[in-house]
């Protein structure tokens, strides 16, 4: 099997190819930086290309009967007026032309990122696939993006889109920047912590990838979540505890929002979310809790 990545030396993209190509696929990984992450099983080839922009990389994609599309800049970041719109069209940009350089008629799969931010702050509601959109920054771009790939199924594609929680796992993400201050002691909740913090197990998200890529049937929205739901505040308390750190210091929500501006605010909404169409299609987690997925990470 032929399949394409874009974002593919990121911290999801790089880990991802490894376990594909480990697997016998045949793999072709497309960044703006180049290189790509090599592996015991081989390495895979290679387009550098911006994605955001039409160009040669688009011809062959009717070649691929996968296409898996990460590109996406970090919203970890100060969020000016310019940097909004990196988000923005580093993502919905590079769908958009993955679309139009399909063929008319194709039978690719594409697996498409977006985000559990689609569904806004939801409070304390619990949200299925079937949870209404969200209307702030974060919710409208997680819903543009995906309007863009679901105009692949005009041309015969199946699509599924991939709204990502955040992503726990070793080397990078979210565990590599917020584990320094819980070592030095200075980790906390952010705001009243009371805000939900969908996350999943970079182990669950790379297997969900796999049971999508491989279930003929599967198509439309699935939240890539863990089954259990967790506030912040309780989440840092159980990053604390797994390193044997105190978590005392709070981040008070003014100077979230007078230090990083809008982003600042986005950290004190959440979205209380669960992966239901992933489980009724039988996907099982192997850590469904995040006590488990702590230890793993840290102590495994």
């Amino acid at each position: 099997m032929k399949i394409f990545i874009t974002g593919g030396t990121g911290f999801v993209g790089a880990n991802l190819t490894r376990q594909l190509l480990s697997r016998g696929y045949d793999v072709t990984v497309a960044s703006s930086r180049g290189g790509t992450p090599s592996t015991s099983s081989g390495t895979p080839a290679s387009i550098k290309a911006d994605t955001t922009k039409e160009g040669p990389w688009q011809e062959k994609l009717g070649d691929y009967e996968v296409i898996i599309n990460l590109t996406g800049r970090t919203i970890f970041n100060y969020w000016s007026e310019s940097y909004k719109k990196k988000i923005y069209g580093s993502r919905v940009e590079t769908t958009r032309n993955i679309v139009n350089g399909l063929p008319e008629k194709t039978e690719t799969v594409l697996l498409n990122a977006s985000a559990a931010g689609y569904y806004g702050d939801t409070g304390d509601v619990e949200q299925d696939e079937s949870g209404s959109p969200g209307s702030d920054f974060l919710a409208k771009v997680a819903q543009d993006w995906e309007k863009e790939a679901y105009k692949a199924e005009k041309k015969g594609a199946r699509v599924a889109t991939m709204r990502f929680g955040v992503i726990l796992g070793r080397g990078g993400g979210a565990i590599q920047t917020m584990k320094t201050p819980f070592k030095l002691g200075m980790g906390g909740p952010i705001g009243d912590g009371k805000q939900y913090f969908p996350w999943i197990h970079l182990t669950d998200l790379i297997a969900a990838v796999l049971f999508l890529m491989n279930g003929s049937d599967l198509h439309g929205p699935f939240n890539f979540t863990a089954p259990e739901s967790v506030r912040q505040k309780d989440f840092a308390k159980k990053l604390a505890k797994t390193l044997s750190r105190p978590a005392f210091m709070p981040a008070p929500s003014f100077i979230m929002k007078t230090v990083l501006g809008d982003f600042g605010k986005s950290l004190l909404t959440g979205q209380k979310v669960i992966p239901k169409a992933l489980q009724q299609n039988g996907f099982a987690f192997q850590y469904p809790r995040l006590d488990e997925a702590l230890e793993e990470i840290l102590h495994g």
